[in-house]
């Protein structure tokens, strides 16, 4: 494996050195640096017709593709592909159903000299790091419960007259460890609801000691910032459980569940189509 390359300042220290008779390992010793280094550097030059002193006009960045043109001419390559258009993709992303992954293959398609996945994901997720900063929230384990139900549906088919019905998805994340469980019901009821609930308390084996729901209409009758009105009946199976519902603020849905942050769903059919 080669080693790092050396600073084109020492480099030239070691060109400098070399010219003046300084054997590889006192060069090494002198400017604190490899034997095998300084060698290259002393071999590179010698292939490139270079000897000290260097011509006045040849500067660092053309020293550099004469020593090492594979790598100026994999940069240069790499400099030539075509870039996405970073903020376009950002508001597609914003969009049901868009990934990365769908985007990069659209980019690929359009451009097959383009950035691999992964490239395309570091360059993404660097591109928006530079954007307004977010505020990451600190979970004590076993204090908070998220629950919402996904907005995508996800489409059961009877077995007996292949009718497809649309499945409502509920998820329900602790926010410590981002466990979550999730589950596939008919309706977003009161009964399925609170019976997801309760399932997933069984699921995680223990309650936590709030649950954070969204403004839904099964569980909250009265969506508002200073107070809330829970259902009746969500209230009465907090109290079983003795843990407190905790509604999200008024429009900050993303209080709730982000459900493509939730890990290890273990996705389960509520009711079987008999």
């Amino acid at each position: 494996m080669p080693g790092q390359r050396l600073p084109m300042r020492k480099i030239r220290d070691v060109l400098r050195l070399s010219a003046g008779g300084m054997s590889k390992r006192k060069i090494a010793i002198s400017l604190s640096v490899g034997a095998t280094a300084a060698g290259d550097c002393i071999r590179r030059a010698r292939r490139a017709g270079l000897a000290w002193p260097l011509p006045d006009d040849l500067g660092d960045e053309a020293l550099e593709v004469r020593l090492y043109p594979a790598s100026a001419a994999l940069a240069e390559i790499k400099a030539r592909r075509p870039q996405p258009a970073w903020p376009a993709i950002h508001r597609e992303l914003r969009r049901k159903g868009v990934t990365l992954q769908l985007l990069w293959e659209e980019h690929r398609a359009a451009h097959p000299d383009g950035h691999g996945y992964s490239r395309f994901c570091e360059l993404y997720r660097a591109w928006e790091g530079r954007l307004s900063p977010t505020m990451r929230q600190t979970h004590v384990a076993g204090e908070r419960l998220f629950v919402d139900y996904a907005g995508t549906t996800l489409e059961v088919i009877d077995g007996t007259t292949g009718e497809i019905i649309a499945a409502q998805l509920f998820v329900a994340t602790l926010g410590a460890s981002s466990y979550t469980y999730a589950e596939a019901t008919f309706t977003q009821g009161l009964a399925d609801w609170i019976g997801s609930h309760t399932r997933a308390f069984a699921f995680f084996g223990g309650v936590s000691a709030m649950v954070v729901s969204d403004n839904l209409k099964s569980g909250i009758t009265k969506a508002c910032f200073y107070e809330p009105a829970v259902n009746r009946s969500y209230a009465e199976m907090a109290a079983h459980y003795d843990t407190a519902i905790v509604p999200a603020r008024g429009r900050a849905a993303g209080d709730a569940v982000d459900h493509r942050q939730a890990s290890e769903p273990a996705i389960l059919l509520a009711r079987r189509i008999e």
